[in-house]
């Protein structure tokens, strides 16, 4: 007599894993429903999470210990003057007083003539500090970190706004073009693959923003950064990184979000901030949106990432198929010709690449990949073609704004019959797994399936590939 087979029960999901799926799903579907590439906001939390970088108060502190004239503890100095700004700035004039006198040699002499500025010293010594830990290249960073880095590189930023002043992320992303500080306020930028490097960089040390009149100065010119952050904001999934979501940068860059927006009180679709918490646990089940303090008395709500290892973030931010192969620096160049080739008397007008365009190329064109030599796809097959929407695209052809609404007609599939049609490739849905990423596309049939949810119509799941789809 034959034994029966006893099947192995798959392993129970965690609820920290079904967080894991759920904003890995609301991570993908919105970048495919702004249908661009996302903008990272960088903060000293990376620097220090993958080189040792300094804290603010870090960097004060090492400050103090450098100069002889600072006499005191900085905990003096933050009891007396409170707010690190006020702190730089008194430092700063205290490096001024050591320079002219006992610590003469420490700097060059060029730093002595009459029209260098007051803040030079401070600034020359905090270059010093982040040249003596920068790593000789990426490989050069933290060991532990490295498939979290180049799962940060895969993301390929449409562009990078970062307050660090190290170069970091000149190693992750060396196909980004550097604008540093007041660079941004002159000219005309491409408007893709670039990084700004809003409070200067450690390249030229009189660029850094760090004393109060520094922050006064740049207050009254950053007019032509808040435009632009209001047309990425408007146009892109925006996610902060290695800031704490009571950062004063954070708060200021939300206060110009928030004017702009239309609705007050929910939660911004398209911006997330990603914290780490080094005590997640398998039953753990973390906030998903945050409500951030701006202005005047006002608030903002974004969405919330919490996560001890983020790669798997970056992976979903980065699950972009059509986009996998485009070099940045190939597409910044051609997007900068596209403009020599204007006549001076058209007006110019801002370029968009996104990968809603290159998707649809694709599918109609085999030459598409040759003819802009901006990226290396392979040919879609007959389940892609069969399978071709997202699902803000199948939200869209129900009559909903989004994804979200469709995405709950497919929970009252599996309530109704126990079956989740996303768990498998069927005639309704097919996932290719991008980098580590589960990328979720959809058929016709599923939108009849669901237009029949919709409207409480009679329906049998049919899980069957067709022919056509195989």
């Amino acid at each position: 007599m034959a034994e029966a087979v006893v099947e192995e029960e798959a392993p129970k999901q965690t609820r920290y894993e079904r967080y894991i799926e759920e904003i890995t799903e609301d991570i993908t579907n919105t970048v495919q429903e702004f249908g661009v590439q996302p903008i990272l906001f960088v903060g000293s939390g990376l620097t220090k999470r993958y080189m040792d970088g300094p804290s603010w108060e870090e960097l004060l502190g090492y400050l103090a210990d450098k100069c002889s004239t600072i006499e005191k503890g900085l905990g003096f100095y933050k009891q007396s003057l409170g707010h690190p700004i006020e702190i730089g700035q008194e430092f700063s004039r205290l490096f001024q007083d050591w320079a002219w006198g006992a610590g003469a040699n420490e700097f060059p002499k060029d730093l002595f003539e009459a029209d260098v500025n007051k803040h030079s010293y401070v600034k020359y010594k905090i270059g010093e500090f982040f040249k003596g830990i920068k790593p000789a290249a990426v490989a050069g960073l933290k060991a532990d970190f490295q498939p979290e880095i180049e799962a940060l590189a895969k993301i390929r930023p449409h562009a990078i706004i970062t307050t660090n002043y190290d170069e970091m992320l000149e190693m992750i992303f060396p196909d980004h073009e550097r604008i540093i500080g007041q660079q941004l306020l002159k000219g005309q930028q491409v408007c893709i693959g670039e990084l700004y490097k809003i409070h200067g960089c450690v390249t030229d040390h009189d660029s850094l923003v760090f004393t109060k009149d520094d922050y006064q100065e740049w207050d009254k010119k950053k007019k032509f950064l808040s435009a632009k952050l209001l047309t990425f904001f408007n146009e892109h999934p925006l996610i902060f990184i290695g800031y704490n979501a009571g950062d004063p940068n954070i708060k200021a860059i939300l206060s110009d979000i928030d004017q702009a927006l239309p609705e007050k009180g929910g939660v911004i679709p398209n911006v997330y901030i990603l914290q780490w918490d080094p005590s997640l646990k398998d039953d753990s089940w973390p906030q998903r949106d945050k409500v951030i303090p701006t202005e005047d008395d006002r608030s903002v709500r974004v969405k919330m990432i919490v996560a001890s290892d983020f790669g798997w973030v970056f992976d979903a931010f980065a699950a972009n198929p059509a986009l996998a192969h485009v070099n940045t620096k190939v597409l910044r160049a051609l997007m900068a010709r596209s403009y020599e080739l204007v006549r001076s008397d058209i007006p110019k007008m801002k370029v968009e690449a996104d990968f809603k365009m290159l998707n649809s190329a694709v599918e109609s064109s085999e030459a598409f990949a040759k003819l802009f030599g901006i990226a290396n796809i392979n040919d879609y097959s007959a389940a892609g073609a069969y399978h071709p929407m997202s699902l803000t695209e199948v939200g869209k052809a129900l009559g909903y704004k989004g994804w979200h609404s469709a995405d709950a007609l497919i929970w009252r599939v599996t309530q109704k019959t126990g079956t989740d049609i996303k768990k498998s490739d069927n005639r309704y849905h097919r996932a290719d797994k991008v980098n580590k990423t589960v990328f979720h596309k959809y058929s016709a049939d599923a939108i009849e399936l669901l237009r029949k949810v919709r409207d409480e119509e009679e329906y049998q799941l049919d899980l069957g590939i067709p022919a056509e789809a195989k």
